[in-house]
């Protein structure tokens, strides 16, 4: 009886999707094709994380139904920060119209237009979130301070189901606070009383091209007096922090020259660093063709101590501009908004961009040749530490990366994060020094890099790849069998992360007592332990010490060896471990219940760095060197 009913079940389900296909179809060719939707966003309650939108639609009469974008380019997953959308209201010629949303889909909303109706207009407010849920995901970010706001056109719009993004004409206008300044990719036509009407442009261009408003700006050329124009425009919560580094700044002058040494020309009009500056705002970085939305603390570009975590970010976002938005994996060159992505090649997308951000920053000087090695030996470890790696697949991590990017960080080490960053860096890393072996030092991967990513068009456009297409270019730059290699590396489970690059470079990983200036103090490398600041431990490393003693996470540590807990305490428990033959007794809270748990340490701190073989020449010193040759 069950199979027959399981059977029934299948048949109508079936039955339900064929009609669904067929609403759908019928809705989207009732989506206008010509006319231009005017977008107008008043911001003037920025300070309020409130932002207030009204389009006016082209429509025909009949069955319509209006979307909020939910696969929003780079954030790898459906996003769309639909439960951010309040107050809306759906009219014609002041006549309300009356809305349904889809049960199934909740970016979708159903409603009938009039006869006679040849527009309609839509209201409603975006309000921004109050604290950060996820810092990678751009819609769960606070988009907005007392002094600064930064404006994500996908979270201020609805537009017809079935439109392609790149055919759906839009006229957008802003209202920006009074007395603040804005900068964006967009061209304005007119502006008048804190009010910017913009060109017309697609939806995919608008969608693509945010905005940055603040009441401290400041906006400097770095390559003035030439075409096309690099603008970096920064937004504060003070004017103080305006004040860029002299050497910072120094170093990002060098940044567009030497990302066109390697990829070739932008495929750009102008581009835009957007460069928020708050820490009421969570560390971000967002691609875009002609921009980037970057988000870092207040005091990054003043103080030397907070701008170690900043020395990549502008140069992985500026990198996306030919790898990511130009160059596209086909999965993720998707129609419109609401079409689900691929992700599958993640690990070209955002891995080889992580290497060039951190070889960029490094070139530049923004980074040194210690922080550049210190970067990779942190991230390595981090990779060769990681239990996850046991049962699931680089490529898994990329193509499960929108249910890994919404999970917490808890259980990292058992999940696996998003690994096809870093570990993507070591597989270009290796890449590049099979290259330099087999072309015997005539080719690296900046000439791979080169042929994929240079190209003719010097506006937004956007060429699709394949796996395949990767294969065959890395075959044209040396003959190799990239096919064998990439599979075992990406496709293939494997216990330790790529590390055969560093050592064909002349470095290898150990692990000593000394931090590092990337990797900060801490018990993941000794203990097994990421600790919280008031002892809550966030994740637990599979087969090290305090997994075997029984920890978990969530549970938090009050005392050490009998005495109340602090970090610096445990450190010190920790560093005499090596002498002190007695395990490291710690006092735990689970919930409401207290217990003794006893650590068999004796390891002493340990830190990764990559230490020089002597044995091998140093090619990871000359990966960067700048490829710019000096001026007269």
């Amino acid at each position: 009886m069950r199979v027959i009913r399981f059977v029934t079940l299948l048949f109508l389900i079936g039955l339900m999707a064929f009609a669904l296909r067929s609403i759908e179809k019928k809705v989207s060719a009732n989506a206008p094709t010509g006319g231009t939707i005017r977008l107008s966003v008043d911001a003037s309650d920025a300070r309020r994380k409130l932002f207030h939108a009204h389009e006016t639609i082209p429509s025909i009469p009949g069955a319509m139904t209006l979307v909020y974008p939910k696969w929003i380019a780079g954030e790898h997953e459906p996003s769309g920060p639909i439960n951010n959308l309040v107050d809306l209201s759906i009219s014609t010629h002041g006549q309300p119209i009356s809305w349904r949303r889809d049960e199934t889909d909740m970016y979708a909303f159903h409603f009938q237009v009039p006869s006679g109706a040849n527009s309609i207009d839509v209201e409603f407010n975006y309000v921004s979130p109050l604290t950060a849920s996820n810092g990678f995901v751009n819609g769960h970010n606070v988009n907005a301070t007392d002094k600064l706001a930064m404006l994500n056109w996908n979270t201020v719009l609805l537009y017809p189901l079935g439109a392609k993004a790149s055919n759906l004409a839009v006229q957008a206008s802003l209202r920006v606070p009074d007395s603040w300044k804005y900068a964006t990719a967009l061209d304005a036509e007119r502006e008048s009383d804190g009010a910017i009407e913009f060109q017309p442009v697609s939806l995919e261009t608008l969608v693509d091209s945010p905005v940055m408003m603040g009441a401290y700006f400041r906006s400097i050329d770095l390559t003035p007096g030439r075409t096309p124009d690099h603008i970096l425009n920064l937004a504060a919560d003070s004017p103080e922090a305006l004040n860029i580094r002299p050497e910072i700044l120094q170093s990002l002058k060098r940044l567009p020259d030497e990302a066109q040494a390697v990829f070739g020309p932008g495929h750009y009009r102008k581009y835009n660093f957007l460069l928020a500056l708050s820490d009421h705002i969570v560390y971000f970085g967002l691609e875009h063709h002609e921009s980037s939305d970057d988000r870092v603390g207040e005091r990054t570009l003043i103080d030397e101590s907070a701008s170690i975590d900043f020395t990549d970010l502008l140069p992985h976002e500026f990198t996306h501009s030919w790898n990511g938005k130009y160059r596209r994996p086909a999965g993720l060159a998707t129609a419109d908004y609401q079409e689900p992505m691929r992700s599958d090649m993640l690990w070209v997308y955002e891995g080889l961009t992580e290497y060039y951000g951190v070889v960029l920053g490094a070139r530049i000087g923004l980074g040194s040749p210690e922080w550049f090695r210190e970067f990779i030996a942190d991230r390595t470890a981090n990779l060769d530490n990681n239990g996850g790696r046991k049962w699931r697949s680089l490529e898994d991590t990329a193509i499960a990366s929108q249910l890994i990017e919404s999970s917490n960080y808890e259980w990292g080490s058992r999940r696996r994060w998003l690994d096809y960053y870093e570990e993507g860096l070591l597989i270009w890393l290796e890449a590049d020094s099979i290259i330099r072996r087999e072309t015997k030092g005539a080719k690296t991967l900046d000439d791979f890099a080169h042929a994929f990513l240079s190209g003719d068009e010097h506006a937004p456009s956007v060429r699709p790849y394949t796996f395949d297409d990767i294969v065959s270019l890395l075959d044209q730059t040396v003959h190799y069998d990239w096919r064998t290699f990439l599979d075992s590396r990406v496709k293939k489970i494997t216990e330790h992360p790529p590390m055969a690059g560093i050592e064909a470079d002349g470095w290898r990983l150990e692990y000593s007592a000394m931090p590092g200036m990337v990797s900060p103090p801490g018990f993941t490398y000794s203990l097994g332990l990421y600790l919280y600041g008031n002892g809550t431990i966030g994740d637990v490393r599979p087969g090290a010490a305090a997994d075997r003693a029984g920890l978990g996470q969530g549970m938090k540590v009050i005392a050490i060896n009998g005495r109340q807990f602090s970090p610096a305490r445990l450190h010190e428990v920790v560093a005499r471990s090596k002498t002190d033959q007695q395990p490291i007794e710690l006092l735990v809270e689970s919930g409401e219940y207290f217990h003794t748990i006893k650590i068999d340490y004796h390891g002493g701190e340990r830190y990764p760095h990559l230490v020089r073989d002597e044995s091998k020449p140093d090619i990871l010193s000359d990966v960067i060197k700048s490829r710019v040759p000096a001026k007269p």
